[in-house]
């Protein structure tokens, strides 16, 4: 699976899920030289404003990779610089309680993109999934993407990894929809490590 064909499924789900979204692939930013792109940015129209930034591995990533630290650097990168560059404001609003930013890391349901975060699963489920970027409620999520073929009526899926819930747990295995291809690629995963 290519990370092109992960983008077209969030850019559908995104379309169906929410009325008019902005929706940029490759959203640059630049901040002290920090240069960057966010595979995925999505701002929801009001009244209750929304923003995504995605950030979307598949098998080339993972194998490319130097490891998790590599990519858990770009992701951190991108929740650190995103807003601080000119192009990009979170807006606050008084009362918000629940998220109003979404930092996703999203993987493929692959056999490589389970053998590797199975892998370095300590890493990846030691993201604090809570957190606030300028006073603003936001949330981490670093999930693998299931109901692929339900993208197009809003109905993609993210199976998180990071919190309560790890790879290795039952919750973890109880969650996975059967007859997927995230349950493919569990089945084909070597997980002996």
């Amino acid at each position: 699976m290519r990370e092109d064909e992960l983008a077209t499924a969030a850019v559908e789900h995104f379309e169906a899920a929410f009325d008019s979204p902005e929706i940029r692939l490759e959203e640059p930013y630049d901040h002290y030289g920090n240069r960057g792109s966010v595979d995925l940015y999505v701002r929801t129209r009001p009244p209750e404003r929304v923003e995504y930034l995605v950030e979307l591995k598949a098998d080339p990533a993972v194998r490319m990779a130097s490891g998790a630290n590599e990519i858990l650097r770009q992701y951190r990168r991108m929740e650190r610089y995103f807003y601080e560059d000119d192009e990009h404001v979170l807006r606050k609003r008084l009362g918000r309680t629940e998220p109003a930013l979404n930092l996703l890391l999203l993987f493929a349901p692959t056999a490589k993109c389970v053998e590797h975060v199975y892998e370095n699963r300590r890493l990846y489920g030691s993201i604090d999934a809570e957190l606030a970027i300028d006073g603003v409620p936001a949330a981490r999520k670093v999930a693998f993407v299931v109901n692929l073929e339900e993208a197009p009526d809003g109905g993609l899926g993210f199976l998180s990894v990071n919190g309560e819930v790890g790879i290795d747990s039952e919750g973890f295995r109880d969650a996975v929809p059967d007859g997927s291809r995230l349950a493919a690629a569990l089945e084909d995963a070597d997980l002996s490590s």
